[in-house]
């Protein structure tokens, strides 16, 4: 017998000893909905709940202590960046690139979510595209050397080229071009994926609004006539500034240059904003809007309208494509229309910054010293703070507890959304303090009116600054409004 394993002796005997376990017995029916109980402070007798002290937060809370990538503190000159670094929601792993800790993996797939709904109500379908994009894709549409060093660029032990795919143009039209079937029937296609893209950004900064490794929305439109086309490239600008509206984020949509995506039609989103590396123009007489690249540079009247311009800075969190047949007619991208005739697909493709839609609502959203997230977004919505232990309210603690079931039971919407601070050698001032930074939506505290009869419970609203003191059933009803994604 291979010295790895047991001699059959002591095996059974292993054997026998576990089917002795009363608890194996109902082992089977408990695994589907099974959770580590090391994940929680309590028992399951007492609830599942969600803990602070369990939480992998990393937390330097001392600005003074937060460095930059480069380790130099000098370098933070971006709220977003300096406050997700001290509250632990990234680590830096190297020049442009972070770890993203828990609470940001939470936010960004309620982000995803978000994604998902508003492109899944105009059309889309979710595809996945590899990472790894040959090179004689880019060679056959010339962006491998257009997009020079930009490209991160590879070889497999075969010796055959790629690049880690900064966009999916060349991907999606080969894809599409293999279906040698299509119908005008079928169209449109509104095919999008959420992923990781790369990009050797020379001088990455200002944390997740500028990394050489980020998340992005990408989706690519297949119609049968420029006309629709034009018509879907609408929809979906639609779809984004719904996006926008509901995450509480004021984009403005401005005219664009297409760069080295191509097509003839191009507009960006820009979240207007200090830090922005780029600037557009809004004539506030009849609407117009533009990047300044658009302009001529000595331009400050609209070309509408001829009124006076208001130059902005701005966060580019969405970029949209008009491209007609330059990709399509590269790969061969067609389909059948009604005549039984070839015709190639027109195109347009759609790019959301998703881990950059993220820094960016917490850049204009932040205070100078705690983070606030896009409402839907938010981590975790609601944190109970219970009482110091050893302190005149340390009676209130096990109400606490028992709130914190009754909003899980009572509020369906919100469980797995609140977090318990149970570090109770800490003061109410320290923890309350920690919850501020950390953004919670709505912080609830079991003080000196929680020994009330009923007991109260102060509850502050972070967004508005609003703060009341409710009965438990005032707090699930208070609650039972929150919007969750």
């Amino acid at each position: 017998m291979h010295k790895c394993f047991p001699a059959r002796g002591a095996m059974e005997g292993l054997l026998s000893r576990c089917r002795a376990l009363p608890a194996l017995t109902t082992c089977g029916r408990q695994l589907s909905g099974y959770v580590p109980h090391r994940f929680y402070h309590c028992g399951p007798e007492r609830g599942k709940r969600l803990v602070l002290s369990r939480m992998f937060q990393p937390q330097n809370l001392r600005e003074d202590q937060v460095l930059s990538p480069e380790g130099r503190s000098g370098d933070l000159s971006c709220k977003s960046q300096r406050l997700m670094l001290q509250v632990g929601l990234i680590h830096p792993a190297s020049p442009g690139c972070y770890h993203l800790l828990p609470y940001t993996v939470r936010a960004i797939e309620k982000l995803e979510r978000v994604i998902d709904q508003e492109m899944q109500a105009i059309g889309g379908q979710k595809v996945n595209m590899p990472s790894l994009s040959p090179a004689e894709l880019w060679r056959a549409t010339k962006r491998w050397d257009l997009m020079g060093k930009e490209l991160l660029r590879l070889r497999d032990r075969h010796g055959k080229e790629y690049c880690l795919g900064p966009t999916h143009e060349e991907a999606i039209t080969a894809l599409v071009a293999s279906q040698q079937t299509l119908s005008y029937k079928q169209l449109p296609f509104l095919l999008y994926q959420v992923t990781r893209k790369f990009r050797d950004e020379p001088r990455p900064r200002f944390g997740l609004l500028r990394g050489r490794e980020f998340y992005m929305k990408d989706m690519y439109t297949f119609d049968s006539s420029p006309e629709a086309a034009l018509e879907t490239y609408g929809l979906v600008c639609g779809a984004y500034s719904s996006l926008f509206h509901r995450l509480g984020l004021q984009c403005v949509r401005v005219q664009a240059d297409v760069g080295s995506i191509g097509g003839t039609t191009s507009h960006e989103f820009q979240l207007p904003a200090e830090v922005g590396e780029d600037r557009f123009a809004v004539c506030p007489g009849c609407g117009f809007s533009a990047n300044t690249e658009m302009l001529h540079s000595s331009q400050t009247s609209c070309p509408a309208c001829r009124g006076p311009l208001t130059e902005s800075r701005g966060i580019e969190v969405g970029h949209t494509f008009y491209l007609g047949t330059k990709y399509s007619s590269i790969f061969s991208a067609q389909f059948t229309n009604a005549d039984g005739k070839p015709c190639l697909a027109e195109m347009g493709c759609y790019g959301l910054g998703v881990t950059r839609i993220l820094a960016a609502g917490i850049e204009v959203l932040s205070t100078e010293d705690s983070v606030r997230w896009p409402s839907l977004l938010a981590p975790y919505h609601v944190c109970l703070i219970p009482p110091k232990k050893g302190s005149r309210e340390e009676a209130a603690t096990e109400l606490t507890g028992s709130l914190y079931d009754l909003i899980t039971e009572a509020v369906p919407q919100l469980r797995g959304e609140v977090l318990l601070d149970d570090r109770t050698h800490l003061t109410i001032g320290n923890r309350l303090k920690d919850a501020n930074k950390f953004g919670y939506p709505f912080v609830i505290i079991a003080g000196k009116r929680a020994l009330e009869d009923p007991a109260h419970f102060e509850v502050r609203c972070q967004n508005t600054d609003k703060v009341v003191f409710l009965t438990r059933e005032g707090v699930t009803e208070f609650l039972s409004q929150v919007q969750v994604v």
